[in-house]
């Protein structure tokens, strides 16, 4: 199974945080689209087209006026659906002058655009991510971007045995990559599940300096994957030998929910969100900081090698690849993918 190519649409992706936006526009490319966001007067969210119909100046260059989006061109405003409500010597604004707006929704720190069908059934249901908002979590999150196709960011993310290698001395120690995986898809909801469990294996820094165990631990990797953009790990640590009490309680064990939002921007580059959730020592602010500073590392440790992969499939127009047993997960990705595009008008062959 090849990577896909086609960028989907009928779904919901990030567009930005919360904290992302100030009093004026924000830019983003999801999907090719050019967005701009913005808060009309009363702090709510709006995502437009982000291209004046004048003069086809970005509108995310004009400013918020009393919550409504000026070009700064020649400064027709528009309201947070799309309107144009005001236009220089003009008392009666053409229909056609009123730009597209897109459905959002928010999630914790995340805010989600949909860019495809608003009539398709899917806009009805946004992500269900309960650990971003819900009482006992901290929340760390942040983004990088990455000069790479949305696929190269699946592939890294399905296939965790790179840990070893290209994040050694951070979240890499020698059992992850040699710890067999299972995989299973849910058809049902195109879910893709991959499970690694590792016994009395070595602590990484990234949990010894954040939960204060020490070697051995046991540690399980338990990914659950909806594509294209919902990505969560499951990660629980334990002293090794101990595990979760038949009524499903943990207390010695340490969680965390790392997800990622892989948000493709154009055919070669991906916004890459990413949140930690963790249930143990939430009011710490030196575990937020030593957290907070080993994820950046890692992500930017991937946000490289996946520029460099991309770069050497730049260089050819016949990509050849080997996939081994610790792909399977990425390979059922790609299945899963593949059915999506094919289910869209724009992308059915």
């Amino acid at each position: 199974m090849t990577m896909p190519t086609e960028l989907p649409t009928n779904q919901w992706f990030v567009i930005a945080s919360v904290d992302e936006l100030g009093d004026g526009p924000l830019a983003r490319t999801v999907c090719g689209e050019n967005i701009v966001l913005f808060r009309d007067a009363e702090g709510t969210l709006a995502a437009l087209v982000d291209r004046c119909p004048h003069r086809n100046y970005p509108l995310s260059l004009g400013q918020v006026v009393d919550g409504q989006l000026q070009c700064g061109y020649h400064g027709l405003t528009f309201s947070s659906s799309g309107t144009c409500v005001w236009a220089p010597n003009q008392s009666r604004i053409p229909s056609s002058a009123s730009v597209a707006s897109y459905p959002l929704c928010q999630t914790g720190p995340w805010i989600w655009v949909w860019i495809g069908d608003p009539t398709h059934p899917g806009v009805a249901a946004p992500p269900v991510l309960p650990w971003l908002s819900e009482p006992g979590w901290a929340v760390l999150h942040g983004m990088e971007p990455i000069a790479a196709r949305y696929g190269l960011l699946v592939d890294n993310l399905l296939d965790l045995s790179h840990e070893t290698f290209l994040h050694a001395g951070y979240i890499g120690t020698r059992e992850v990559a040699a710890t067999p995986i299972e995989t299973e898809v849910d058809d049902a909801t195109g879910t893709v599940r991959v499970s690694r469990r590792m016994a009395a294996v070595e602590c990484p820094k990234f949990y010894s300096e954040t939960t204060g165990m020490t070697s051995p631990i046991d540690r399980w990797q338990d990914i659950e994957y909806r594509p294209i953009c919902q990505y969560v790990l499951h990660s629980r640590i334990a002293p090794a030998g101990v595990a979760p009490a038949l009524d499903g309680s943990d207390p010695d064990a340490a969680h965390l929910k790392i997800l990622y939002a892989i948000t493709p921007s154009t055919a070669g580059t991906t916004l890459d969100f990413w949140a930690l959730c963790r249930n143990f020592s939430v009011d710490d602010e030196g575990v937020d900081e030593a957290m907070a500073d080993m994820q950046r590392t890692v992500v930017l440790q991937d946000v490289e090698a996946l520029a460099h992969v991309e770069r050497v499939l730049g260089q050819s127009d016949v990509v050849t690849e080997v996939s081994l047993k610790i792909d399977s997960g990425a390979l059922a990705a790609r299945r899963v993918i593949g059915r999506q595009l094919e289910a869209e008008p724009s992308t059915a062959k």
